[in-house]
């Protein structure tokens, strides 16, 4: 004999809008209220991203524009003992470099080079207006791709914070709704002849 397998309840959708004799308000009210919290949060989610992302492509579009690479010479040999290995996979240094600012001075600073460089080779700086070293500003795609995670990241920061604030606004009501259920038993105990506590 086979065992009877239980049937899963079917699920009603859109429950919270329908007509009913035992709805309550609250519960209108909080179907209205997630409709809004899950609009709110995909399209604030959009513009956070959409901002944040525009905001830094422009950021490094200004940081490109104002720095221009200059050629200088090394006064001394790439210090080997703080080498790292840079995101294209050479290592890089520090070390002493001078070069001729655009007024015909002189200038000498330390910079990140190449870890094998030596005295007196040449390497590209990057230099803003004032003439002061700078690093290298973020490529085209590498600010594309800051751009895209930064923009996904605050686009989800913000949705969360939404759907967090409605979800303690929802927390709210079923409190609310509980205490009235309560409020609504102690009466109905009473009028059966009940004790209440």
């Amino acid at each position: 004999m086979a065992a009877a397998r239980p049937e899963r309840p079917t699920r009603t959708r859109w429950w919270r809008l329908r007509r009913n004799p035992l709805r309550r308000t609250s519960y209108l009210v909080e179907a209205w209220l997630l409709l809004a919290v899950w609009t709110v949060a995909l399209l604030a989610a959009v513009a956070a991203g959409v901002g944040a992302a525009g905001a830094i492509e422009r950021d490094s579009a200004g940081l490109r524009a104002e720095r221009h690479p200059v050629q200088a010479v090394l006064t001394k040999d790439a210090q080997s003992g703080t080498s790292s290995v840079d995101g294209v996979g050479d290592a890089r240094a520090w070390a002493t470099v001078r070069w001729t600012a655009a007024d015909g001075t002189p200038r000498t600073g330390v910079a990140r080079v190449a870890a094998t460089s030596k005295a007196g080779s040449t390497t590209r700086i990057w230099l803003d207006a004032q003439d002061r070293l700078v690093p290298e500003p973020a490529g085209v795609g590498q600010a594309r791709f800051e751009a895209v995670v930064l923009g996904t990241l605050a686009g989800v920061t913000v949705a969360g914070v939404v759907l967090l604030t409605g979800t303690g606004m929802c927390t709210l009501l079923d409190r609310r709704r509980l205490l009235q259920w309560d409020t609504e038993w102690a009466r109905v105990d009473r009028q059966w002849g009940g004790k209440t506590r």
